[in-house]
């Protein structure tokens, strides 16, 4: 169990006699403090405090308690497993259950007795102890569904993470995005990270086999059923049965099997061709397109009430070009694979390739790239992949900009600068700061406030 000295306590207090005191009483632990809502955000992006005690009334206007309840949401914002013990007056138990409510951890009327507020903190503590044991022993025991997947970008990683909270369900997923984009590699992540992650994970092409015969992929054939069906045959939702059906490029299915797979989806039962029995099986849908499903319905290519039983869960997926400092990334990544294939030993890019790579809009996404650093690798004299090796032109200075507004000009520009020198370096910090210019502290310090990890 972690020393009660390295537990870090945030108290946020405007009265500086009061928060010395709450300090003195909590002095088992390490203590940091605030006195409103900035420094208090501060502090818990800097020091991760697992709880917080924190008065509602805090300035610029101490008698109202605005500036407490947004600073709650702020905190929670920042984690949601923090534990925030409010501090109230005596008369104002209405504001402690509307915070407990928000999702703060317990409320105490002032003036609080020391030994209760102890003991409170350090159940909260413990309790924060046992959940964050909790989501080790978890990863332990759970493979990373999307240990496949590398990325840096700030929407990808919420794509990760919409991906791992739907898993748990049973809804139907489209996944939207050009194609390249890993779409099949997210629909395997979607499988791995559910409860069917024991049963089978069967992808389908609805474009890449004829119309005549993706009935009987789907959905099977009996003996008879036509000429050449020299037996009974299970279509791919009955071989997922238990598992994940992958429908890849919905867009395409044609329109005579559209009726069939909505009636499926809303009976859960099939029948084979050249069959009578209605054959109940329970499998997940999984979808995926480039197409924009909506225009189809629109130009009745596509039946609108499949497309809202398909668009259940939708998550959109950001094409390379979106994905800040992701390119050099997995152009890293790919110089390794095809390294250790080809048994070249180590594989590095040089700088002009990086940046070559970095302006690059790459129209057929990961795709692409991929296929570029396999062949750069196959290309290249020595152990090192120049830019004639990937086959790119230089960047062009380009100095639009999208907004006047400084402050946000600068967060963008540190953020996208962060992000490219670690994907340009493959994740050294130290090397990171030094082609940024700074210390590693202060790269740290710059991550936090931008909400990097």
């Amino acid at each position: 169990m972690t020393s009660e000295k390295s537990r870090v306590l945030l108290i946020v207090e405007d009265d500086l006699a009061l928060q010395k005191q709450i300090k003195w009483s909590l002095d088992r632990f390490e203590s940091v403090t605030a006195h409103d809502r900035e420094s208090a955000i501060v502090q818990a992006r800097r020091h991760q405090p697992a709880v917080v005690t924190m008065d509602l009334g805090l300035p610029p206007d101490a008698d109202s308690v605005s500036e407490g309840f947004k600073l709650l949401e702020q905190l929670l914002s920042i984690d949601g497993d923090m534990k925030v013990i409010v501090l109230t007056g005596q008369n104002d138990r209405a504001n402690a259950l509307r915070a407990v409510a928000m999702g703060a951890y317990d409320f105490f009327a002032k003036p609080f007795e020391p030994e209760l507020l102890n003991l409170t903190v350090e159940r909260a503590f413990r309790l924060a102890e046992l959940q964050a044991e909790n989501r080790r022993l978890q990863l332990v025991h759970q493979p990373d569904a999307l240990a496949g997947l590398t990325t840096r970008d700030p929407g990808m990683l919420r794509v990760c993470r919409t991906i791992e909270k739907v898993a748990s369900s049973n809804a139907t997923v489209l996944l939207l995005g050009e194609s390249g984009t890993g779409k099949e590699l997210l629909a395997r992540g979607l499988h791995q990270a559910s409860q069917r992650r024991g049963g089978k994970f069967v992808a389908i092409n609805c474009a890449a086999i004829p119309d005549n015969l993706l009935e009987s992929e789907l959905f099977g054939y009996e003996k008879g059923a036509f000429t050449g069906a020299a037996k009974m045959t299970l279509g791919k939702i009955e071989t997922a049965g238990g598992g994940t059906l992958m429908l890849d490029e919905i867009g395409d299915l044609p329109f005579s099997l559209q009726a069939k797979l909505l009636r499926f989806l809303q009976e859960r039962t099939i029948e084979r061709i050249g069959g009578r029995q209605e054959i109940p099986v329970d499998v997940r849908i999984v979808c995926a397109t480039h197409q924009d499903l909506m225009a189809l319905t629109k130009e009745s290519r596509f039946r609108e009430d499949l497309y809202y039983r398909l668009a259940e869960i939708v998550i959109e997926i950001p094409p390379l070009r979106d994905r800040v400092g992701d390119p050099a990334l997995l152009a890293h990544a790919f110089a390794r694979r095809f390294a250790q294939e080809q048994n070249r030993g180590s594989l590095t890019l040089s700088e002009d390739a990086v940046r070559a790579i970095e302006s690059h809009a790459w129209p057929g996404n990961i795709r692409e790239l991929e296929n570029c650093i396999k062949r750069a690798s196959i290309m290249a004299d020595g152990n090192q992949i120049t830019r004639d090796d990937v086959g790119l032109e230089l960047p062009q200075a380009d100095a639009r900009l999208d907004t006047l507004d400084l402050r946000t000009i600068r967060d963008n520009a540190e953020k996208n600068a962060i992000v490219a020198a670690m994907g340009r370096v493959n994740g050294n910090m130290v090397k990171a700061a030094e082609l940024l210019g700074i210390s590693r502290p202060t790269l740290y310090d710059l991550m936090h406030r931008l909400g990097l990890k």
